[in-house]
């Protein structure tokens, strides 16, 4: 049975900086893309902002491009 849930040690929510660190991207990219909402995430408070891993995997698979050899 496949599950989608994150493996033992990995966190379901992420920081922008965690989420950033993860893409391998800048963090002032990664809210860029969190304000465009093209990178789905909540905000908890006034000033945290969590980002779901498998909304970040689905981005991922979703803005993937093929890379010439």
């Amino acid at each position: 049975m496949e599950t989608n849930a994150p493996s033992v040690g990995q966190k379901s929510w992420l920081t922008v900086p965690e989420a950033a660190q993860e893409l391998r991207i800048p963090r002032s990219r990664c809210y860029e893309l969190i304000q465009r909402g093209e990178l789905p995430a909540v905000r908890i408070g006034e000033r945290s902002i969590r980002v779901n891993r498998l909304e970040l995997e689905k981005f991922l698979l979703e803005n993937r491009r093929v890379v010439a050899q």
